[in-house]
Order: C-alpha cells, then sequence, then structure tokens
C-alpha cells in the first residue's frame, strides 16, 4: 500500500559526503541533490556510555543508531541495530517510529550484501550488494532487476564539489514507485558507508 513519505525520500539522486570529527566518536554526513544544494544530515547518537564502551568492546558487537534529519532538522528516519555477535539485524523506521524495513546483512568476503525486507509481511523487497573495496553496489528489487546504484562516480557541476575517497553516490531510478518500501531502500542506502563501518 501508497503512503506519503517525506518529500527528501522523493529524490532520485543524493550525494553524500562525510563530515570529518577528529575528537567525535560519532560519525555524521551531509546529503545534497543532484544540483548541488544539501538536503539532509545523516547523523550518528551514541551515547556517553557507548563512548566508554568503543574503548573497551569490538564495536563490530555494539548497538548503534543514525538519524536522517532534513535541512530544518526534521527527523526523516532511524536507522537502529541492537547487539550483535554476528551478522547484524537494521531495523529502519519512519518520522513516527514505525518499522519500515529490516536489513539483514550477509557475510560475503569483500563483497557485503544487505537484504530489506518488509517487517509486515517479511518478504524481501529489495538487497543491496558489491565491491566494499572498488566501492560498487548495485540496488535491485525484490525480482532481482536492477532499481539503482552506490558508486563513488560523480557527474556535472557535482564533479567539481565531490573530489575526495569519503564521498559516494546513490543513483535510485525514477520510474521505482513512490510507496513507502523507498523509505527503507533509500535510507540504507544512503548509510551504507556508516554501516559498513560499524558493522565491520
Amino acid at each position: 500500500m501508497n503512503k506519503l513519505i517525506p518529500p527528501f525520500f522523493l529524490s532520485d539522486e543524493y550525494f553524500i559526503d562525510e563530515k570529518v570529527n577528529f575528537l567525535k566518536f560519532a560519525n555524521e554526513y551531509k546529503v545534497y541533490n543532484d544540483q548541488g544544494a544539501q538536503i539532509g544530515v545523516i547523523k550518528q547518537r551514541i551515547s556517553g556510555w557507548q563512548k566508554v564502551l568503543t574503548l573497551l568492546i569490538d564495536k563490530r558487537m555494539m548497538p548503534f543508531k543514525l538519524e536522517i534529519t532534513d535541512t530544518n532538522d526534521q527527523l526523516q528516519a532511524t536507522i537502529t541495530r541492537g547487539w550483535t555477535f554476528w551478522m547484524s539485524k537494521i531495523i529502519v523506521t519512519d518520522p513516527q517510529g514505525i518499522e519500515v524495513g529490516i536489513i539483514k546483512q550477509k557475510f560475503k568476503f569483500f563483497k557485503p550484501t544487505f537484504t530489506i525486507s518488509s517487517p509486515v509481511t517479511g518478504e524481501e523487497i529489495a538487497k543491496i550488494s558489491g565491491d566494499w573495496k572498488a566501492w560498487n553496489f548495485t540496488i535491485t528489487n525484490n525480482l532481482g532487476a536492477e532499481m539503482g546504484k552506490i558508486s563513488k562516480k560523480w557527474a556535472g557541476a557535482l564533479k567539481e564539489i565531490f573530489t575526495t575517497a569519503d564521498k559516494y553516490n546513490v543513483s535510485i531510478d525514477p520510474s521505482y514507485a513512490e510507496s513507502n518500501q523507498k523509505v527503507a531502500i533509500v535510507a540504507t542506502a544512503i548509510t551504507i558507508d556508516m554501516v559498513l563501518k560499524e558493522s565491520k
């Protein structure tokens, strides 16, 4: 069933730029559209006790929380993971806290794969897989058809803005239905670098 989704997720192109915080434990990224205008921020929320535990415990085991907000600091989606001891299970929620996707990480050496499933039916709605070293991922729908890419390739004016390695582009097929599934898929895709960093 289609429902109204935040304007942030209506875009087909997202350009992600990591903000380097040398003295902070949490990661932060800025999100731009294809015109080079900032449309949002991805922030990692980390508590005081988590900061202490990161010095003592393998961070791959620890919970994490990522918030996607627009330029007005309005929450667009949240990605959370609890304690884990093997492959991650990650939950995507909308601004109202309703689950819209469940991400499961599959173990493949140097070729991370994430499946995104419906929290209602349990059916797979999309998959993100690719080569982390080359930073080239493909997003496919539940029928196996390609519906997007994640890469380091730039085009047009943005080529001059994004020049370093810690930046990437998420491109979604414009014909993909603007349903609530898109929130889960785009939220997963644009946070892929942070999810991989916290999971490796």
